[in-house]
């Protein structure tokens, strides 16, 4: 093990170990607020009521709790994925960061410095939002409202969303550069929404988790033989991004597996 790979490991160790202590921190604090409200509160909420709305919830978000991981850890990496889940808005803030960062830079999602790209790039992402939240809301929300109008704003509540997300589509499609695998996203997508949520609408709140398994299966199962310099991901572009796989085809040394 050469000395980045051993600085890298280094690295990946810290920051599982001290990811973990602060997302339980996190997890301790934002539920001792209704814990507390609950124990010296008069509200009359019994035990039921709360089952129900956890299930309520749990029916839409679990799924995404389970799915979004799956999704970001191919571009984030392990480090940057403790610090977007600890900050939130990662679809619509810090993964566009990243996919923009690591672009620009010329680095693979997955590779030793795509890693390193995305946490300097949700960093800088945090920072902006901050400084920007300071600004535009704390110093100059109320002036900003009361000067745009009201037609402005309904425009903008209504299409920045779609035109965030579709740029984030668009930007990670030519960045990841993976023709066939996203091929089979935008099938399968099609396929849950179009056919398989009309004929049982039952499955809609797991429409995205579907879609999500149903893009790996196809991509697993169809995807093309391996060449003899694919292995780091530049003959055919469209092979499942293996963190580490291009830095180690190219120095011939092996990337311990990340912890």
């Amino acid at each position: 093990m050469n000395t980045a790979d051993l600085a890298m490991s280094r690295f990946e160790h810290t920051t599982a170990r001290w990811g973990r202590a602060t997302m339980g921190a996190v997890l301790m604090v934002s539920l001792a607020a209704p814990l507390i409200l609950l124990a010296v509160g008069d509200f009359d909420i019994t035990f039921s009521q709360l089952l129900t709305a956890y299930l309520a919830v749990a029916a839409v978000y679990l799924v995404l709790a389970m799915v979004e991981p799956i999704t970001y850890f191919p571009i984030l990496g392990q480090a940057a994925m403790y610090q977007a889940f600890m900050i939130g808005n990662i679809a619509n803030k810090l993964l566009p960061a990243a996919i923009v960062a690591q672009n620009r830079l010329n680095v693979r999602p997955g590779s030793r410095k795509g890693d390193l790209v995305a946490v300097m790039a949700i960093c800088g992402a945090a920072v902006v939002h901050i400084v920007s939240l300071l600004l535009f809301v704390g110093v100059l929300g109320t002036w900003l409202l009361s000067v745009v109008p009201e037609p402005v704003i309904e425009i903008a509540q209504l299409y920045i969303l779609p035109a965030i997300l579709g740029a984030v589509v668009v930007q990670a499609v030519v960045t990841v550069r993976q023709a066939r695998s996203t091929g089979f996203a935008l099938v399968m997508s099609l396929l849950v929404i179009l056919v398989l949520v009309p004929l049982a609408p039952a499955i809609g709140p797991f429409g995205i988790a579907l879609a999500v398994l149903l893009t790996v299966l196809a991509s697993w199962f169809f995807r093309g033989p391996a060449g003899p310099h694919e292995e780091d991901g530049d003959a055919a572009g469209d092979r499942p991004v293996v963190p580490g796989a291009a830095e180690s085809a190219e120095s011939g040394e092996h990337r311990p597996p990340r912890s």
